[in-house]
């Protein structure tokens, strides 16, 4: 009864914590509260557009630069994701407007691009490319205003507005290329209370911007660099013709308001999702259909299984003249060590490896602790925690391969270190090479390869030795049934039993329980979105758990029942169905929501895919295995068997 009166308190600190996510979150840094008049530093961080997936740093444009560039020192995650933070020429102090400020050069000396600068120029606006600006942490938005289909009388009251992260580099118009070549930047501010006799302090909350493009002779400028705007139906767009030099002005305005946005709330507009209504009943969904199926798959397994178990001991004489049949035929075989058993156990290690970070990361950024604001600690956490894990990994990668009957514990331990990661960093270090021809900011750095390497070789490959030693030295799993010297003969197998089939089969509950987060999670990774849903994520992953566990005991079962007693490989594969569907859709995505056409984006694009794919096989098939193999020793535990 106290259970029934605690659980309403449980489900409602769930729902706090699946819907924290987007009300608050832990401070990646502390706030600065800036004096009327303080300097307010804008930087900029990179170049982006999701057709080519190439990311180039700020200055690889002719921008005006300040007179001394200097970037930030950054972490791991920011450097694998292609951030180059540096300062920028913009002079912005706090709550003082700027109506309009040449940037560079003196007004009578317009800036002249080269005809090699243009052509820079008109390509990237050709490939859409966005850059991104940060004033105090916050990355620059673009507001977007547009009406929804609401009734008539409505919409002339009230308009959606959502935020596009960055500003367009420039736009194409018949043909021709223009840049935005005004900046009007609007930040906002929150006062903060101070007692009566303090100087007021600010702290930005928002930061927009709206880009314009004007014409060299609509910028009337005098010689202290100030600048007037044209009106805004008189003005031509600065055209950039690739073919010629051209000339123009780079400008600014800034344009401050109060706000009534509390600091720690100053990321909910960046993160405002237009349709998390949608995704809530999406995961409602999933959860019932899975746990629906789960409890049907559970009792008829468990029905099935107490009837074969009270048929197989009951201790009769009709037993003597009736055949065994089923999954009691094959006690003496179903023990019996796959084929390599090495690699079976390294890339068992290497899913136990990827399933503990996993956890940690989604149940550490569910906590608010990873938000946005911190940029690259997603990946930075990832990456130290994979190289950390491998102690679990070694050992109970090194437990199963005693159990399997293997030796050679130092060469198994050196395959758990390098299998699965080698694959990774080959993959992406060929993908590397083509990102570097390309002079992308996205390519890692020599230097970040040999910390990665390093890390490698000095922190994960100790690690999974020192985990495997101990679970090589530990008492291998107890099996209840010994196993025959000569292996049984097995019957011909029907057309459903075939592997594929079973693959398809077995793929299809796990996948459909997770792929509307899949959608969130490629528009985050391929359309530079903030992914910050880790609530809803921590969910999924439960249900891809349950989901996985169950679909593989159903199978393992099947299998046994048709006197096939080689599951150990088989149950590894077809557990990690889910991720050849994961493949089906990661193509569906490139074809209907990606707009990239050239090789290497695309070359990209699948290469990171094969990694996610694989990455998911492993987890999924660690998961279905461990759940199949303590299934498979209970039900043989629970028969007498002579």
């Amino acid at each position: 009864l106290s259970f029934l009166q605690e659980r309403p308190r449980y489900v409602l600190v769930l729902l706090l914590l699946l819907h924290g996510t987007d009300s608050f979150y832990v401070p990646g840094v502390a706030p600065i509260n800036f004096h009327r008049n303080a300097p307010v530093e804008i930087k900029a961080v990179k170049l982006t557009s999701s057709r080519t997936q190439l990311p180039y740093e700020y200055y690889s444009l002719p921008f005006c630069r300040p007179s001394q560039i200097t970037y930030k020192a950054e972490n791991l995650g920011e450097v694998l994701r292609g951030d180059r933070i540096v300062n920028t020429p913009f002079q912005v102090s706090m709550n003082v407007e700027k109506k309009c400020e040449v940037l560079c050069n003196l007004p009578n000396k317009p800036v002249t691009l080269t005809v090699e600068q243009s052509k820079l120029i008109a390509e990237r606006i050709r490939e859409d490319y966005y850059v991104h600006l940060i004033a105090d942490n916050l990355p620059v938005a673009t507001r977007l205003e547009f009406y929804s289909n609401r009734e008539e009388e409505e919409k002339k009251k009230e308009k959606d507005v959502q935020f596009e992260h960055g500003y367009r580099l420039g736009f194409m118009d018949a043909n021709k290329f223009y840049l935005h070549n005004h900046l009007s930047f609007i930040l906002y501010y929150h006062r903060e209370d101070v007692e009566e006799n303090q100087e007021p302090t600010y702290r930005v909350v928002r930061f927009e911007v709206i880009p314009q493009s004007i014409k060299l002779e609509d910028l009337k400028a005098d010689e202290k660099s100030m600048c007037t705007l044209p009106e805004a139906t008189g003005s031509a767009p600065q055209e950039i013709d690739p073919s010629k030099e051209n000339q123009l002005l780079f400008t600014y305005s800034v344009h401050w308001e109060e706000s009534d946005i509390k600091w720690a709330s100053r990321w909910d507009t960046y993160l405002t999702m237009s349709d998390v209504q949608i995704h809530w009943f999406s995961i409602i969904n999933s959860v019932v259909v899975v746990f629906f199926l789960s409890g049907i798959l559970s009792m008829i397994i468990i029905r099935t299984l107490r009837k074969d178990i009270a048929n197989y001991n009951k201790e009769d004489d009709i037993e003597d003249t009736m055949e065994e049949s089923g999954w009691k035929l094959v006690h003496g075989d179903v023990f019996r060590p796959p084929q390599y058993p090495m690699i079976l156990s390294s890339l068992l290690g290497s899913g136990i490896q990827l399933f503990c970070m996993i956890l940690i990361v989604i149940f550490v950024a569910m906590l608010g602790m990873l938000s946005p604001s911190s940029r690259g600690a997603l990946m930075t956490t990832a990456c130290f925690l994979f190289m950390f894990m491998g102690v679990f990994g070694g050992f109970f990668a090194g437990r199963l391969y005693r159990t399997l009957k293997g030796h050679r514990w130092k060469k198994g331990a050196f395959c758990t270190a390098t299998l699965y990661p080698g694959v990774v960093f080959g993959i992406c270090f060929v993908l590397n090479c083509f990102i570097w021809g390309k002079h992308s900011s996205g390519a890692v750095p020599f230097p970040t390869m040999v910390a990665l390497l390093c890390m490698w070789f000095g922190i994960s490959l100790p690690l999974v030795y020192l985990g495997y030693y101990f679970g090589f030295r530990k008492q291998p799993y107890d099996n209840p049934v010994r196993t025959n010297q000569i292996p049984r003969q097995i019957p011909e197998q029907r057309w459903y039993m075939n592997k594929f089939v079973g693959i398809l089969m077995a793929g299809i509950l796990p996948f459909g329980a997770m792929f509307i987060e899949l959608f969130f999670i490629f528009s985050a990774i391929w359309e530079n979105q903030f992914y910050y849903l880790f609530g809803f994520l921590f969910l999924v992953f439960i249900i891809l758990v349950v989901s996985c566990s169950q679909i593989s005991i159903v199978m393992v079962y099947f299998q046994l029942c048709a006197e096939d007693y080689r599951w150990w490989w088989r149950t590894f594969l077809v557990s990690g169905g889910s991720a050849f569907y994961v493949l089906i859709y990661a193509v569906f995505y490139f074809v209907n929501k990606l707009d990239i056409v050239e090789f290497i984006p695309s070359l990209l694009y699948f290469g990171y895919t094969a990694l996610m794919v694989l990455s998911f096989w492993l987890l999924t098939g660690t998961i279905g295995f461990y759940a199949a193999y303590m299934f498979v020793r209970k039900i043989y535990a629970a028969v007498k068997i002579d």
